[in-house]
């Protein structure tokens, strides 16, 4: 389980995406450079890490589900993530 602080700031850093993006496009197609580096550092979205929801774990995350690979074995195995079945060949 990752820390709360760590989560928290992931969760910070989302939402100054969020309020930047408008502006960070608009500076980017002007070619504004200047401009664009006085923005906060948080609100580029190279910054944001992709995190499970559950643990908030960030390494073995699989995009397609939201969760990392742990998390997605244990509640596949209970049958909880619908269209997944484990394969036997």
């Amino acid at each position: 389980m990752a820390k709360k602080s760590v989560v928290a700031r992931n969760e910070k850093r989302a939402k100054l995406i969020e309020k930047y993006a408008v502006k960070r496009a608009q500076l980017k197609a002007e070619g504004n450079w200047e401009a664009l580096q006085e923005l906060p550092k948080n609100s580029s979205p190279v910054r944001y890490k992709n995190r499970c929801v559950i643990t908030g774990r960030s390494k073995g995350y699989l995009r397609d589900f939201g969760l990392s690979r742990i998390k997605f074995r244990e509640l596949a195995n209970e049958g909880k993530v619908p269209g997944v079945r484990k394969s036997s060949w």
